[in-house]
């Protein structure tokens, strides 16, 4: 019977690929002698373990949109899921590396774009639990099926600063927001009657209105 253990030995960008894109180098170890994995079909959900970061300058501040206020965190500062992912497995006996993809996003409605964008620098704590099936050649040359087991799992670091220049080269000097389409459509009503040319222009008159007659933009209750 396998008996798997998992190790990240790092995190790396794929370069030129057709959207941000990193993976994690996986070791993955057979502990059992000479048992021949013929094919290992792993799933991963990576979470980001945010409790064990500290957080420095105005990290919590901008972080306050996931977690609250810092005074709240012990109560609210918890886990963010990532993503899941899964690769296949080469044959092999003993060890094998793979990689295992990590698809990025640059969309602010997502929980860990949000998380990324808040940090300044430093490693951000990665959780790997993995599920999936292995198929290995038993005694006797028999072909066997077993699920990988459920407390299989790894831990490992991913430096901010390499999502930070990976998002620099697909989106430089920019940044991507989703809108309701009714605001979409407003937005862009009030940008033809202005003759604004750009959206920058849009959102900087917009914000400058703001200062200058913030009762004119209470927040809505609740």
């Amino acid at each position: 019977m396998p008996d798997l253990s998992f190790r990240v030995l790092g995190v790396e960008p794929v370069r030129h690929a057709a959207a941000p894109q990193m993976v994690i180098k996986l070791q993955i170890t057979n502990a059992s002698p000479g048992e021949e994995i013929r094919s290992l079909m792993l799933s991963c959900q990576v979470q980001i373990d945010a409790v064990r970061r500290r957080y420095t300058g105005d990290e919590p501040e901008r972080l306050s949109d996931l977690f609250g206020e810092p005074d709240l965190w012990s109560r609210s500062l918890r886990s963010l899921l990532w993503t899941i992912t899964s690769v296949v497995a080469p044959p092999f006996t003993g060890s094998v590396l793979v990689d295992l993809p990590l698809p990025c996003s640059y969309d602010f409605n997502l929980q860990a774009t949000k998380y990324f964008y808040a940090l300044q620098g430093g490693q951000v704590p990665l959780n790997l639990l993995f599920s999936g099936t292995i198929f290995y050649v038993a005694e006797g040359g028999r072909l066997q099926v077993a699920p990988v087991p459920w407390d299989c799992e790894a831990s490992g670091t991913l430096p901010v600063a390499v999502w930070q220049e990976m998002m620099a080269a697909y989106y430089p000097h920019s940044a991507w927001l989703r809108l309701d389409q009714d605001v979409f459509d407003r937005l862009y009503r009030y940008k033809r009657q202005q003759g604004l040319p750009t959206w920058e222009r849009v959102l900087e008159r917009l914000l400058a209105a703001e200062q200058q007659q913030p009762e004119l933009y209470e927040p809505e209750p609740g």
